[in-house]
C-alpha cells in the first residue's frame, strides 16, 4: 500500500468513526488491514490537515479541515519556516528558538493555529515554550510542529 492509499483510508476512517488519538487512528488502520506506526500516522494527519473538533459528547475527535482551518495551517507553516530555528522537546513542552525579536510573532501564529494538542505558548525575545495538552508529550508535539516547519502542512 502506498502513501496515498493509506491517507485515503485515514480520511475514510475519520469521516466514519470518532477517532480521538493517533493511537486510535493506528488501531483503526490495523483493523482495515493497514500496518502503520504512530510517527507515520502523525505525518499523515499533518499532511492531510486534519483538525480536532468537539463531538456531540464533548470529546475532541479528528475531522476534515474547513477552509478557515487550512488558512490557519498555511499561516502557521509560513511562520514556522520563516522564524523557527530549532525545536527541542522536553517533558510536555517544546522549546522553539527563533532569531532575536521573532518569538512573539511565531508564538502568536502557533496560538492562532489553534492546534488541538497545544495548551498554549509563552514567548520571550528568541525563545518560545509551547505547552502540550494533557496526555500529549513534548516529543509528539515537536513532531507535529516539525511537519509545519518542513512545509508538510
Amino acid at each position: 500500500m502506498n502513501k496515498f492509499e493509506r491517507q485515503g483510508e485515514v480520511l475514510r476512517l475519520v469521516k466514519e468513526r470518532k477517532l480521538t488519538t493517533q493511537a486510535d487512528v493506528v488501531e483503526a488502520l490495523r483493523e482495515s488491514g493497514i500496518d502503520a506506526v504512530q510517527t507515520t500516522v502523525s505525518r499523515d494527519i499533518a499532511q492531510l490537515g486534519l483538525v480536532k473538533v468537539r463531538s456531540e459528547d464533548g470529546r475532541l475527535v479528528y475531522a476534515l479541515p474547513g477552509a478557515a482551518d487550512l488558512d490557519r495551517m498555511n499561516e502557521l507553516a509560513a511562520a514556522m519556516r520563516r522564524w523557527a530555528l530549532a525545536l527541542v522537546p522536553t517533558g510536555n513542552l517544546v522549546v522553539v528558538t527563533t532569531p532575536p525579536g521573532y518569538a512573539q510573532p511565531l508564538g502568536r501564529a502557533i496560538d492562532a493555529a489553534a492546534l488541538a494538542d497545544v495548551a498554549g505558548c509563552v514567548a520571550g525575545d528568541d525563545t518560545i515554550f509551547v505547552a502540550a495538552r494533557e496526555g500529549v508529550g513534548g516529543a509528539e508535539l515537536a513532531e507535529q510542529l516539525r511537519h509545519h516547519l518542513e512545509g508538510e502542512t
